[in-house]
């Protein structure tokens, strides 16, 4: 069964997202949440991927107010174009929408477990989605800027650490230079002073790993970081 693009309404604006739904049942639905350059084909290939190993997905747009059809590629024309739609993005939004995505998850899936998978600043994204009560796992792959920011203002995300009730995985790469040292040591002692056995939040470092390592449409993109996150997401959904 291949992925298919699906509106949910409902909510403050419509979501156009890409959905697929596998036959075999799964514990986990996943909520992906992309990169500033929307829900392209990379995007997809993630969901068509997990659907693949029998796990319900979907990719929910982050720029549905101003940008509801947007599919970048990786120009730099492209980057200063979702840079731009980013801006002009807020965390109440964002929990606004991730709440109707959610919602319409539960309906299709019921008794699932909600995982959020974020890329980018879809990563930052997820950090903030984590709060939603129904969230019961989230991954923020190289999600920049928690540390020192939040989408439309307001103190830094990583301020939010409290209200998540699930468990939450950062992972950043060492040559990453949009997570530069500093920001990686404040998220890592964010995670350990509101968690110190790791169990419930939990940092991961991947040595040499560029912004960007997971996706193989990116010159950043790193075979082996990837395989990494793979093997760590599937693990963790498959349990």
């Amino acid at each position: 069964m291949a992925g298919r693009w699906v509106v949910i309404d409902g909510g403050q604006v419509p979501l156009r997202c890409w959905w697929a739904n596998p036959n075999t049942v799964n514990q986990n639905v996943v909520l992906v949440l992309p990169e500033v350059f929307g829900i392209n084909s990379w995007v997809r290939s993630v969901v068509d991927r997990l659907e693949e190993k029998g796990i319900a997905s979907l990719a929910m747009p982050l720029f549905a107010r101003t940008a509801p059809y947007l599919e970048l590629g990786y120009s730099e024309d492209d980057l200063i174009e979702g840079r731009r739609h980013k801006e002009l993005t807020t965390a109440e939004q964002i929990l606004a929408d991730t709440s109707s995505a959610i919602q319409w998850l539960r309906e299709q899936c019921q008794q699932s477990k909600i995982t959020v998978i974020g890329f980018c600043f879809g990563g930052h994204a997820a950090l903030i989605t984590a709060t939603l009560p129904d969230v019961s796992e989230t991954f923020d792959f190289y999600g920049a800027g928690v540390s020192t920011s939040r989408p439309g203002g307001g103190p830094p995300s990583l301020e939010l650490l409290p209200n998540i009730s699930g468990k939450l995985t950062c992972l950043c790469g060492t040559a990453d230079p949009l997570i530069p040292a500093s920001d990686r040591e404040a998220i890592q002692e964010s995670l350990k002073r509101e968690n110190p056995d790791g169990k419930q939040l939990s940092y991961i470092e991947i040595d040499g790993a560029d912004h960007g390592f997971m996706c193989e449409q990116r010159q950043s993109f790193n075979s082996e970081a990837s395989e990494f996150g793979w093997n760590l997401l599937l693990e963790k959904l498959n349990t």
